[in-house]
């Protein structure tokens, strides 16, 4: 199954074209390298979504052959994390590392 298809399907996102235009931005990766709207979708595969300023992390439990109950939906995933684009950069550069203020 296509990736936006599945993003739809799964309600992580609410309409197929949100889901296309989110994947030809490059603000979803699968399994780490981006991916594209047009990408197959398995389970087990791990998704990384930006959303504004936070990043959701997903793992793929199944994928559905057609329509999907609300109930459903929230079966075919599993919520890795959720962290705050603040939270990844302060992670990545300590206070006061990488600051080149110096006057040479």
């Amino acid at each position: 199954m296509r990736l936006d298809k599945w993003l739809k399907l799964s309600r992580v996102i609410k309409r197929r074209s949100v889901a296309n235009e989110i994947c030809d931005q490059g603000r979803v990766t699968i399994n780490g390298r981006p991916a594209k709207a047009s990408v197959e979708v398995k389970a087990t595969d791990k998704l990384v979504i930006r959303f504004g300023q936070r990043l959701l992390e997903l793992e793929i439990l199944a994928v559905p052959a057609g329509q999907v109950s609300t109930k459903m939906a929230k079966e075919l995933y599993q919520t890795l994390g959720e962290t705050s684009l603040k939270e990844v950069e302060s992670e990545l550069n300590p206070a006061g590392a990488g600051d080149d203020d110096d006057d040479k």
